[in-house]
């Protein structure tokens, strides 16, 4: 391990850089720098070498051309264990460069601005950065590369142990960050410019990069005989599963993940404190109410057979009841904003229960992609975000639906965003009653939600994710006591559907917004 006694420091995030330069001037270390970075440390008391005089050769094209000199490149890709290229180095008077700092031109803060044109994205493409930060990655043996300021304090404290050096076992790790990075820009910069050719602008490009961080190995997949792994998306800030931590119970599994995907997706979308019990993917019972522990006996009540080794999911802090009656009964998992103490102390009678925390923001962005996976390829869409109120939907039938019915068309509509296709949705007010997923008939979907259905159904709303194609999915309703339906509308039969609404006395509402879940 050689010590370090030149470092190049070039960085557009200057946090930590004055400090972390600092002790890198009191180890002896030479500084070399340029434009801004270079002020700032001077400005600081530092002294430090313009690049250009170390090269010889000035800043030009506007700091377009700056590094890019085999003076630069040469002290760092120079091998200082082979004789020619000590050599040669020699002979061309090259001197080793042991460290180089650098973060790269803000491009997706740039482009992510609000008018921000070609040109500008353009200007933000960071040239010399990458190619400086790519030489020193690949010759990581003799260099080490920082592309982060959470690695200062690290650097600084094996170089306070080593006498000014950096183990190999450190330099390779900061050189695999380098190329993670760089292929993180390289993508942004590809799908920006990507959805811009030919004078047009598209929602999708020509091509597309996703770079994600492995949070965790899985112990398999779906099923034991598949490997499996959990990657998460590396500036993910939204409150989801990707982003909640793990308080207690085993190891998270595939499918886990996906349930309580799944049971925090549902749960956003209501204002009021409202649980869900979600199994193989779909919600088995959801509720509202003024407690989390009401909030989850009533989704319970909806299909208790199923809940049993379910996913529970709330939108509000789970207190001590709460915790009481969730570890009676056998669960794989719960997801919630938050625990009170007492409740924690509760579920550690159950240590395998993983007890997962994600704090809902009063405020976030979302949007992204939904990425799916198909053999050979991707489907990309955007993520389905809609949500109509069901008092903006358009009344079909002769009947209006009442106050009531409205209240619970609109919660009976959120509920069904989330079943799996075909979907429909018995409910009142507040509480599922029957839920029929997946099935390869609307008909059937429906016939199985009535037949699932412990409490009554007569006097509920129904809410389908799809148009009804046949009028026999309104008969089924009504014969089950449904008194309104909220659904898509758009079939040719339509009218024929409207008909047998209104021989029921159904209030039927159109949201003109469908909410298929394959």
């Amino acid at each position: 391990m050689a010590k370090i006694t030149r470092a190049l420091l070039s960085v557009s995030d200057k946090s930590g850089i004055i400090e972390f330069s600092r002790q890198l001037a009191e180890y002896g270390v030479e500084l070399l720098s340029t434009g801004g970075t270079a002020k700032l440390l001077r400005d600081a008391g530092l002294t430090v070498k313009d690049v250009s005089e170390f090269t010889g050769f000035p800043e030009m094209l506007d700091g377009r051309v700056k590094t890019l000199h085999p003076k630069v490149h040469g002290g760092l890709l120079g091998m200082r264990s082979n004789p020619d290229h000590v050599a040669k180095m020699k002979e061309h008077g090259i001197e080793n460069i042991d460290m180089v700092v650098v973060n790269l031109y803000p491009f997706e803060a740039t482009v992510a601005k609000e008018g921000c044109h070609l040109e500008d994205a353009i200007e933000n493409i960071d040239i010399g950065g990458p190619t400086m930060l790519r030489s020193a990655a690949k010759n990581y043996p003799d260099v080490t590369v920082l592309v982060n300021s959470a690695d200062y304090d690290q650097v600084l404290a094996e170089m306070s142990s080593n006498g000014g050096s950096v183990s190999p076992q450190t330099n390779y790790a900061l050189a695999v960050k380098v190329f993670q990075h760089t292929a993180a820009y390289d993508g942004a910069i590809s799908n920006y410019l990507g959805a811009r050719l030919n004078g047009e602008v598209t929602e999708f490009p020509a091509t597309y990069s996703l770079q994600v961080k492995k949070a965790q190995d899985l112990r398999y997949g779906e099923n034991p005989h598949q490997s499996a792994a959990f990657y998460i998306e590396k500036n993910s800030t939204e409150p989801c599963v990707s982003t909640a931590r793990q308080l207690q119970g085993k190891e998270l599994s595939f499918n886990n993940i996906i349930d309580l995907d799944a049971a925090i997706e549902t749960v956003k979308e209501f204002e009021q404190s409202a649980a869900v019990i979600i199994k193989h993917t779909n919600p088995c019972g959801v509720a509202l109410a003024d407690s989390p522990l009401t909030a989850y006996l009533k989704a319970r009540e909806c299909d208790p057979v199923s809940a049993f080794g379910g996913i529970v999911g709330f939108n509000r802090e789970v207190d001590a009841e709460t915790a009481r009656e969730l570890t009676s009964t056998f669960l794989e998992a719960v997801i919630a904003p938050g625990y009170s103490e007492e409740a924690l102390a509760i579920f550690t009678a159950k240590k395998n229960v993983r007890v997962m925390q994600v704090p809902l923001l009063d405020s976030f962005v979302a949007g992204g992609y939904d990425v799916k996976r198909v053999t050979g390829g991707l489907l990309l869409q955007g993520r389905d975000l809609g949500m109509v109120s069901a008092r903006d939907c358009r009344v079909v039938t002769e009947r209006i639906p009442t106050d009531s019915e409205y209240e619970a068309l609109d919660f009976a509509w959120r509920v069904c965003k989330h079943v799996k296709s075909n979907a429909i949705v018995f409910s009142n007010r507040d509480q599922t009653v029957g839920i029929g997923a997946g099935q390869m008939s609307r008909v059937d979907s429906s016939k199985i939600a009535v037949q699932k259905a412990l409490l009554p159904t007569v006097g509920t709303v129904l809410a389908s994710d799809a148009f009804f194609p046949f009028r026999d999915g309104v008969d089924a309703a009504a014969e089950a006591g449904v008194t309104a339906i909220i659904q898509t509308g758009g079939s040719v039969r339509d009218e024929e559907v409207i008909k047998a609404a209104n021989e029921h006395g159904i209030a039927m509402i159109f949201t003109s917004m469908r909410h298929f879940r394959h």
